[in-house]
């Protein structure tokens, strides 16, 4: 019947919660270098589209179309149609060249072709005309570059806004977090701990020890009833026994054996356990089918948080504890429980709860954020980049 921890999320200055590789000390440095890496890559795309568009998308498009058809033609047909190769895919050549570089006379590179188009212009072809036919292509191949210098800008372009996209996300993550450290600013972290810690932790083990003795010796029908008690209360979350468990024990002379015994008798044989219990399957049935259960009963219901609730709420829970714990602690245990709930009551719990809360929250570099009064900066210094990032994603998108 473990009881739930407080659960605070442990913010550390490294960056998040305990450990997030997107919220490291580096995110505003990697936020303000992704921002500067997709204004950079927006503005080469947007360079290379306004020369696309200066010289006209479908007049480049239309070069670059004719330069790789015109390539096409010559890689295909060099080999027959030169020398004394084979007239027809000569005659095949020369047609097939001449429509690929047929172009309006406004295309980009017009003249490339026109010139492409004179070196292969003879009754016969050698190695040296399709080579001067590809050099005079050159100046249309600019064109293919150029679209595909674009293409890359654009994948450039996507990956940078990716990027940066990711360091705004984890930039707020940090943000978050360093509000959440400069919240805590208001501690006193020269608050002597302790004073609560030690009183708490003391109480914490002797009732372990008292209840492990009261699960070991009491029976197993006074440990459920004990169960039923403790989890009638608010502040005690008990686990209630299974209803066929709770019958058994009730109903049957071995529930007047302490529970160790009882999960000892399930592991005998029956003709064993025949002497030990009056109904040897109604023990199986119950207590070996419920043995995580019976195994899992402990005194966590019965501790106390760390960091400690409100003094209030401590002071409530405790008056709540006290009735429980007499019944299977020392008197000392319950006396420690009654130190606590009368610091809970004094002026000086809040700051020393207060104290205990930031500490707990937070790792080294967190307090020495707020002992060394930087924090306020941090924050300032982490909002004024992620205003810029989102400055740069806004004007950036496409």
């Amino acid at each position: 019947m473990a009881r739930g921890e407080t659960g605070s999320r442990r913010v550390v200055a490294d960056g998040g919660t305990d450990p997030d590789p997107d919220s490291s000390p580096d995110a505003v440095r990697s936020a303000g270098e992704a921002a500067a890496e997709l204004r950079e890559r927006y503005d080469e795309l947007s360079r290379l589209e306004s020369r696309i568009a200066d010289l006209g998308r479908d007049r480049v498009e239309a070069a670059a179309d004719a330069y790789r058809r015109a390539h096409r033609v010559l890689d295909q047909y060099e080999e027959d149609a030169v020398g004394t190769g084979d007239f027809g895919s000569y005659v095949q050549f020369e047609g097939e060249f001449a429509n690929a570089v047929d172009v309006d006379d406004d295309t980009p590179a017009a003249d490339a072709f026109a010139a492409a188009d004179e070196a292969v212009d003879k009754r016969r072809l050698s190695e040296s005309d399709f080579a001067a036919a590809r050099e005079a292509l050159e100046p249309a191949g600019d064109y293919v570059e150029l679209l595909s210098d674009r293409d890359d800008a654009v994948d450039e372009y996507r990956r940078a806004r990716k990027v940066a996209t990711d360091a705004r996300r984890a930039l707020a993550d940090r943000l978050e977090e360093l509000r959440e450290i400069a919240d805590m600013a208001d501690a006193d972290l020269d608050a002597d701990v302790s004073r609560l810690r030690e009183p708490i932790e003391g109480y914490n083990d002797a009732v372990r020890e008292g209840f492990r003795e009261f699960y070991s010796s009491e029976s197993a029908r006074d440990v459920l009833d004990f169960l039923e008690r403790a989890d009638a209360t608010p502040f005690v979350d008990a686990d209630l026994p299974p209803a066929d468990l709770r019958e058994y024990v009730d109903e049957h002379p071995a529930g007047e054996e302490p529970i160790p015994t009882l999960l000892e008798y399930a592991d005998y044989s029956n003709s064993k356990l025949e002497h030990y219990v009056d109904d040897v399957g109604a023990l199986r049935t119950a207590v070996a089918v419920h043995r995580t259960f019976l195994d899992r009963i402990d005194a966590e219901p019965l501790t106390l948080d760390w960091p400690p609730a409100p003094g209030d709420e401590l002071a409530y829970e405790i008056d709540e504890l006290i009735p429980l714990v007499s019944r299977i602690a020392a008197d000392e245990t319950v006396a420690e429980l009654r130190s606590i709930r009368d610091l809970a009551r004094s002026e000086e719990y809040e700051r020393l709860r207060r104290a205990a809360v930031v500490r707990d929250a937070l790792d080294d570099e967190g307090l020495a954020l707020i002992a060394s009064g930087e924090i306020d900066d941090r924050v300032a210094e982490t909002e004024r980049t992620l205003a810029l990032v989102d400055d740069v994603l806004a004007e950036t998108e496409r």
